[in-house]
């Protein structure tokens, strides 16, 4: 006799009116928490932006524009909080673009030798671009178009670039050396970076004066010292239904879509497993993404006591990865466009804290190998600068003033005391409390990318 083989039929979740325990809901809460907090994330960022009547600056001191891009002229403010982990090493663009409305024109300039690079995420806050320095991209027009788009391109667009979500979130970073002269000469380009919608399009590259940029009030949302809170337990389930509507499965994510949209269909009926939903958020919330917070948690053991991400904003199925980097400093870029390491522990294990004196030295020729630059970046307890009388929240290439000592190599120091007038030029002024360092390496050397080079480790002095 034959046998006949039935295909497998997917069910998505268990079947309707299935009775639910809190355990059960409890779970798949927690996954879900983890699986979407990223996704939420940016989906209230794109509708608080979406209230910007033009590009201009939150607070006078966050770039932000949507359905096109804001730049700044300078460093980044330390007084804004809508991102933690920001650099001091470009001048930063942000702006986030809904494509389901029209597609997006990207302007690139003539940036010359300066190293720039322009990161486009997806809503799971992937990157979806190529566009920078290290790709060698041509100066020109490039169009980002969502995944429903069917409209055509026009002449003189060079290259068109497909979201995979209707979201988009742009930002744009142009090195700029620490200096009065680089400031007054990167105005040009900076003026030249502008997204705005393809019915705006006219071929000719539109200037704008992005010095001139109105100032909006920031948002009620502010959390004080710590970023603004983007994602509130309280309510993320609320969010969450649409926020899986608007952003497709992966290939494989089908069931995960099926088993979580089981337990929010019951919680739409059911006023318990809706209450279990929000307390499981809290729970997740305080008890998971409060240790999410320390670097020990974020990516993997990269030698002498740093920590790295691997796959950073090429996520994919990575949801732990990419909900500890959500929590921690979201918009990381491609590991070939930028390789990070960070750490709150000293080379004997313990917290860092200003009332000690720490230092780190990069034997001759060892320090990163990059083709764009790399920096060393000192944050507090919220992954925020600390504030501090010489304005200094970094070091590396953009410094000009560095000492090397006399075997050329080069020590850094970290305390919340100088460590002397001699030293003060390599000096990062640190808080009164605990902090964390953070490596950039832009544009990186395959010898940062496998391993071969090592990040020094971090001496205790006093």
């Amino acid at each position: 006799m034959e046998n006949k083989q039935h295909p497998a039929t997917q069910v998505p979740g268990p079947a309707s009116g299935t009775l639910m325990t809190k355990e059960y809901v409890q779970m798949v809460g927690q996954m879900a928490y983890i699986w979407g907090w990223p996704l939420v994330n940016m989906g209230n960022r794109s509708i608080a932006f979406s209230k910007l009547p033009a590009p201009g600056l939150i607070g006078g001191v966050l770039p932000a524009a949507f359905n096109g891009v804001c730049m700044l002229s300078d460093y980044v403010s330390p007084d804004q909080r809508a991102v933690a982990c920001p650099n001091q090493d470009v001048a930063y663009g942000f702006g986030v673009s809904q494509l389901d409305q029209d597609a997006i024109v990207v302007q690139v300039p003539d940036f010359g030798d300066r190293f720039w690079v322009y990161a486009l995420y997806d809503q799971r806050t992937d990157e979806i671009s190529s566009l920078g320095k290290a790709y060698g991209t041509k100066p020109g027009f490039y169009l980002v178009v969502g995944p429903h788009w069917k409209g055509e391109t026009p002449q003189g667009i060079t290259d068109v670039i497909h979201s995979s979500t209707d979201m988009m979130l742009a930002i744009p970073r142009v090195f700029m050396d620490d200096t009065a002269e680089d400031r007054a000469a990167i105005q040009p380009l900076v003026n030249q970076i502008s997204f705005y919608p393809l019915a705006k399009f006219t071929g000719e590259m539109q200037i704008v004066d992005w010095k001139k940029a109105p100032i909006y009030p920031a948002p009620g949302s502010s959390s004080g010292s710590a970023e603004t809170k983007w994602v509130v337990p309280e309510t993320f389930f609320d969010l969450l239904p649409a926020v899986m509507k608007n952003v497709p499965p992966l290939p494989g994510e089908e069931a995960l879509y099926g088993w979580i949209n089981s337990v929010l269909d019951a919680a739409a009926k059911d006023p318990q497993v809706a209450a279990t939903l929000k307390e499981t958020a809290i729970a997740t919330e305080k008890e998971m993404f409060g240790k999410f917070q320390q670097w020990q948690y974020n990516g993997r053991p990269a030698s002498n006591g740093w920590n790295s991400t691997v796959n950073n904003a090429r996520w994919g199925t990575d949801y732990l990865n990419r909900a500890t980097t959500g929590k921690t400093n979201i918009f990381e870029n491609l590991p070939e466009e930028t390789k990070y390491l960070y750490r709150d522990l000293d080379g004997q294990g313990a917290q860092m804290h200003g009332k000690n004196l720490y230092r780190i030295t990069f034997a001759k020729g060892q320090l990163p190998p990059v083709n764009g630059f790399w920096s060393l970046t000192l944050y507090n307890e919220h992954h925020f600068f600390n504030d501090n009388p010489l304005k200094r929240y970094s070091l590396g290439t953009k410094n000009k003033t560095l000492k090397y000592n006399a075997d050329d190599s080069l020590t850094l120091y970290a305390g919340a005391t100088s460590p002397g007038a001699d030293k003060e030029s390599n000096w990062l002024p640190a808080p009164d409390g605990t902090f964390s360092f953070f490596m950039r390496s832009y544009w990186p050397d395959q010898a940062i990318l496998d391993g071969t080079w090592k990040a020094p480790q971090v001496e205790l002095v006093k």
